[in-house]
């Protein structure tokens, strides 16, 4: 009967050496065989505090923009600290709109830090996560989680596919009470698995959704508020991962 015993055997001069020796009884020689590799996906990771001041906000063309790419929805601007929107029409759904550019995995993470100076139930204020999103012009698609900026019973999380031309999107799910409306110093995040939407707000869950439509795509941000620039709300830190 034929049989093979592995015995592995390493060097331990400078560069350490690896090889796995087989001794065949039947045959009375060593087979040196190289050790299987395993490749590992890398993964990409961008942080930002919004230190510049920009309109709309690139940090070196690590962002693209609703008005500048997807031409029907407004842009993101900057001041040192603070991601705000400036709505251009209202009332049409065109939410400023910032989405991370390069290669990003299926599996994403975003998450951020709420900023708000003033708080109304007037207005629709809100702060938007964005997975799996794409923008070109007239086009965006992709899932939007909305928290709207108010503490009062109306407030309300809602996670929403865009499914391409200006004002085509779908409610996946909408929760709604002062649980799911964020302040001050709140931090939302949200990630995608799969098909699965997961929502935290300072470190719990919330809610979620499922979804097959989109695989792939960029996270970022957006907001939605009044027309006009709506400096007092939005994110005073941001954090995408894959």
């Amino acid at each position: 009967m034929n049989s093979k015993c592995p015995l592995v055997l390493s060097s331990i001069a400078i560069v350490l050496l690896t090889v796995v020796l087989y001794w065949d009884r039947a045959t009375g020689r060593l087979d040196i065989r190289a050790p299987t590799s395993i490749s590992h996906p890398k993964h990409r990771t961008y942080t930002t505090t919004f230190s510049l001041a920009e309109d709309p906000i690139s940090e070196g063309d690590n962002w693209i923009g609703g008005r500048t790419v997807g031409l029907d929805w407004s842009n993101i601007q900057t001041t040192p600290a603070h991601a705000y929107g400036a709505v251009l029409t209202p009332g049409n759904y065109n939410d400023p709109t910032a989405l991370l550019t390069g290669s990003w995995g299926a599996n994403q993470t975003a998450e951020a830090t709420v900023y708000s100076t003033i708080q109304s139930d007037t207005d629709y204020d809100e702060v938007e996560l964005r997975l799996r999103s794409a923008l070109s012009a007239h086009v965006c698609t992709g899932y939007e989680i909305d928290f709207r900026v108010s503490s009062s019973p109306k407030a309300y999380l809602a996670i929403v596919r865009w499914n391409g031309a200006l004002g085509n999107f779908t409610y996946l799910v909408t929760y709604r009470g002062s649980r799911y409306g964020v302040s001050n110093g709140d931090v939302i995040k949200a990630s995608m698995v799969g098909t699965t939407i997961t929502v935290y707000k300072n470190g719990i869950q919330i809610g979620g959704a499922t979804d097959h439509t989109y695989a792939t795509g960029a996270p970022g941000i957006g907001m939605d508020g009044p027309i006009g620039t709506n400096r007092n709300w939005g994110f005073s830190s941001f954090t995408a991962s894959d």
